[in-house]
C-alpha cells in the first residue's frame, strides 16, 4: 500500500541577524512557496509545521531579486493557502506521522540554528522514514538530518548515502562563515560529513541542483526548491 500523498513542509522557527544593518534570517520564502506549489499541483495535500509553530520571514527572501511579482502576490495575501497556512502554523504535537508520505524540510539559514535540536519535528520525520516515506530538504534544510536516526542502524538516516545542500563556497561568498561559526553551528557540508553522508556539490553554488537516493531527496540552494520537489514527487510516484 503507498503512503499517502500527502506532503508536511517544515519551516524554521529561529531568527537571528545575518544581514547587514542586524537584518534578519528566517525562512527563506520560496524554499517553502515552490515546493507548496509543486506539491499542490501534483495532488498532495499539504501541511506546514515548525519546531514551535512559529516562524519570521528572511529578509533576503523578501527582496526582489529572490521574489518574484508572481510570488510575492501569494506571500502578501493573507487568504491564499500558503500564506494562510504560515500564519496558523501546525507544531509537532499537531503531527500524526502516519498521514504522510512526503516530507520536506524548507529552509534559509535560520534553519542551522533550530533543526539541530527540533527533536519534535526529527521524531516525526524518523517516523514516516520508517513507514517508507520520501524525505527531502533544501539548501540549509539538511540541518536536521544528524539529528534523525535509523532505529535499524543506530545512524543518521543520511549514513552512506548521496547527499546535497548549500555549500560552504556560498556561505564564503556571502560573507556569513564567521556568523555561522559564532552560532557554534556547522556548515551543510560539514554536518553531511560528520553524519556519515557523501556530499556532492552543485556545478555552481546558486546553480539548480538535486539528488535523488533512493527515498531521499535533498537540493542545494534557493534555486533548487522547485526541482528538488518535482525530483520528490517523481521518487514517491516510483514507490
Amino acid at each position: 500500500m503507498p503512503p499517502p500523498r500527502k506532503a508536511l513542509i517544515a519551516i524554521t522557527s529561529a531568527h537571528a541577524p545575518l544581514y547587514p544593518e542586524g537584518k534578519e534570517t528566517g525562512l527563506f520564502i520560496t524554499e517553502a512557496l515552490h515546493p507548496f506549489l509543486v506539491f499542490k499541483k501534483a495532488g498532495f495535500d499539504v501541511d506546514l509545521v515548525s519546531e514551535t509553530g512559529s516562524y519570521q520571514p528572511d529578509w533576503l527572501s523578501q527582496q526582489k531579486d529572490w521574489l518574484n511579482d508572481e510570488d510575492k502576490a501569494i506571500w502578501e495575501d493573507h487568504s491564499s493557502e500558503f500564506r494562510s497556512k504560515l500564519d496558523d502554523l501546525l507544531k509537532p504535537s499537531d503531527i500524526n506521522s502516519s498521514n504522510y508520505g512526503l516530507f520536506f524540510a524548507s529552509a534559509g539559514h535560520a534553519s542551522l540554528i533550530d533543526y539541530p535540536e527540533a527533536k519534535g519535528l526529527q521524531s516525526i520525520v524518523s517516523k514516516m522514514n520508517t513507514d517508507g516515506a520520501i524525505i527531502s530538504a533544501v539548501c540549509h534544510g539538511g540541518a536536521i538530518f544528524p539529528g534523525i536516526i535509523d532505529p535499524s542502524t543506530g545512524k543518521s538516516i543520511i549514513a552512506n548515502r548521496r547527499v546535497t545542500g548549500f555549500t560552504t563556497q556560498g556561505e564564503e561568498e556571502e560573507g556569513v562563515l564567521d556568523t555561522i561559526k559564532s552560532w557554534n553551528r556547522p556548515t551543510i557540508e560539514a554536518s553531511a560529513a560528520s553524519s556519515g553522508a557523501t556530499y556532492v556539490s552543485p556545478p555552481g553554488p546558486w546553480d539548480a541542483f538535486t539528488i535523488t537516493d533512493g527515498r531521499l531527496v535533498t537540493g542545494a540552494n534557493p534555486a533548487s526548491a522547485h526541482v528538488t520537489a518535482e525530483a520528490a514527487v517523481n521518487a514517491f510516484d516510483a514507490i
